[in-house]
């Protein structure tokens, strides 16, 4: 464990959880740490800023993005294609409620999961539906969506550029 003030600024990667037009909530995505901004400089709920945060002085129990190096909006989609053949033959090497990831070639990754045919739709859902953990990993890998395919027994999640 480290011995960071929370008074210092902070250089990272954050995920936008939250934003209207008085402030916005950003998630640290590489430690989870939350932090609620006194004011928002033209962030959007699912955008990815790599940037810095400061204290709000002089209590510093708010944040203020003082630095803005990259923002980019993330997507999540689920695709009415099949997984991929690489993606199905991962899946016919692993067991059920396994999970294998693989590089992308480029930027990227893929997760394939295999779960009892029945249980398809639900894995689905809620890879969908847990937006926060799902966007903060397409915003610590550095791409731009995310894509869910589907077949029975197997889902693939797709983190493309």
């Amino acid at each position: 464990m480290t011995d960071e003030s929370t008074t210092d600024p902070k250089e990272s990667t954050f995920l936008v959880t939250h934003a209207d037009d008085d402030s916005a909530v950003l998630k640290d995505v590489h430690d989870g740490q939350v932090h609620t901004l006194a004011s928002n400089p033209g962030v959007e709920v699912d955008d990815a800023i790599e940037g810095t945060v400061a204290p709000d002085p002089p209590m510093a129990v708010s944040w203020q993005l003082t630095e803005i190096d990259e923002r980019r909006s993330l997507s999540i989609e689920e695709s009415a294609e099949p997984p991929t053949a690489r993606e199905q033959e991962l899946a016919a090497e692993q067991p059920i409620g396994e999970l294998t990831t693989e590089p992308r070639a480029g930027i990227g990754e893929l997760h394939v999961l295999t779960v009892p045919d029945d249980d398809t739709a639900t894995a689905v859902a809620d890879v969908v539906d847990d937006r926060e953990a799902t966007l903060s990993r397409a915003a610590r890998l550095g791409v731009n969506r995310v894509e869910v395919r589907s077949e029975p027994g197997v889902v693939s999640v797709r983190y493309l550029p």
